[in-house]
């Protein structure tokens, strides 16, 4: 076995040129699986680590649009007073300007009291959350995100600092008593300005500055023992009865909606994943193009061989193992440049990044059954040459 894949080795090289651009074939294909597969987990994880950060994992409740009803602190007291919510908290949210030095920059603003970072997932890195004291008398605090810290000041720890923030049609100064922590790095550093910052006040302030005392939505954080849908039924149907309505309130499982996302990207990937296995697919072919070549040009060799006593079976693996050598050398180039370039973009985004071993098996799987299939006609028609056929051939 070690001298015929030594006589297959040695043959591959007489043919740099053509054997290099059939390699290179495989390892683009490979490499693009692994890209692709890597782009997912990325992209899941990102998503994943950005709702997280907003506390999408239990319910929000809202009015119906059509309904002439309003969510006010009646209904927010009747939310914490069902047996199955841990937390609830108001949340208004407002698409606004925040200006620092002149600097204008898109925000969006959300009214929030103190219990909000029980729900949603606030990571304090400086200062503290604003107290009950400054939510009652609708003080003009805030937080602010680190990625807006660094923009506006060069630096993480701005508490003390003022800024202006655009609200109810009048520019407001805001003293910044906490900074956050970022929700994706991922997605600051790839779209960066395009993503709004995100400032955090009293909800008071705003209902203040708005003249007005309801809420947009009430996020609900539920106990660990009840279920969420069950839970978002039986919240909705005491909202609906105390204001003698049917169906006027309606709550959200957004958890089910973060699943849904990651389904979208599943198949997203699975296309792509399609896409990248029809390029390995393509360059596989060309694996039984350049060994069919390989036959006609070596065919008298073949029939010395033969003549000499070579049977038909060594003839065959001899061919065969070019094409599996093909194949397992542009597998391994690909998977190195995949991850290669997969691992330097995740380190250029911010990401962390592990092996996905599905998909590094399935690349070697494909690739070498790919090769090894498409190089078993061109290795069968150079056994079944006959040697006095062989050696009249020039």
């Amino acid at each position: 076995m070690l001298d015929l894949i030594h006589s297959a080795y040695r043959s591959l090289g007489r043919k740099r040129g053509r054997t290099a651009l059939t390699i290179l074939g495989i390892a683009i294909g490979v490499a693009s699986v692994i890209l692709i597969g890597n782009i997912s987990q990325c992209g899941t994880n990102a998503l994943t680590n950005e709702l997280e950060s907003l506390g999408l994992g239990g319910l929000t409740i809202s009015c119906n649009s059509e309904a002439n009803v309003t969510l006010d602190e009646e209904e927010l007291h009747l939310v914490k007073e069902c047996n199955q919510v841990e937390q609830a908290t108001p949340i208004l949210m407002q698409s606004t300007s925040v200006s620092v030095r002149n600097e204008d920059t898109s925000a969006l603003l959300w009214g929030i009291d103190t219990s909000a970072n029980q729900i949603v997932s606030i990571q304090i890195l400086y200062g503290r959350m604003f107290s009950n004291k400054e939510v009652s008398t609708a003080a003009n605090v805030c937080l602010v995100d680190e990625a807006f810290s660094q923009k506006a000041y060069h630096r993480s720890n701005i508490i003390g600092k003022h800024i202006s923030i655009q609200c109810g049609g009048s520019l407001e100064d805001f003293e910044v008593v906490g900074v956050i922590k970022t929700g994706s790095g991922l997605l600051q550093n790839m779209l960066g300005n395009y993503i709004p910052t995100f400032v955090y006040v009293p909800y008071t302030t705003v209902q203040t500055a708005l003249g007005r005392s309801n809420f947009d939505q009430i996020a609900v954080k539920i106990d660990s023992d009840s279920s969420v849908e069950s839970a978002g039924k039986s919240i909705t149907a005491i909202l609906n009865q105390n204001n003698g309505t049917a169906d006027a309130f309606v709550s959200n499982n957004l958890a089910k909606q973060k699943d849904g996302l990651t389904s979208i990207l599943d198949i997203v990937t699975l296309v792509l994943s399609a896409v990248g296995a029809i390029s390995l697919l393509v360059a596989s072919l060309s694996i039984m193009t350049v060994m069919l070549v390989s036959v006609s040009e070596r065919t008298r060799e073949i029939g010395i061989k033969k003549a000499i006593g070579a049977r038909q079976v060594n003839i065959m693996m001899e061919f065969l193992l070019e094409a599996i050598l093909i194949s397992a050398i542009g597998c391994a180039i690909g998977i190195m440049v995949g991850y290669l370039v997969s691992f330097a973009g995740a380190s250029l985004v911010g990401m962390s990044l592990g092996v996905r071993w599905d998909v590094l098996l399935l690349a070697i799987l494909f690739s070498l059954c790919t090769g090894t299939i498409f190089g078993v006609y061109p290795a069968y028609k150079a056994s079944k040459l006959r040697p006095v056929d062989a050696l009249r051939m020039e």
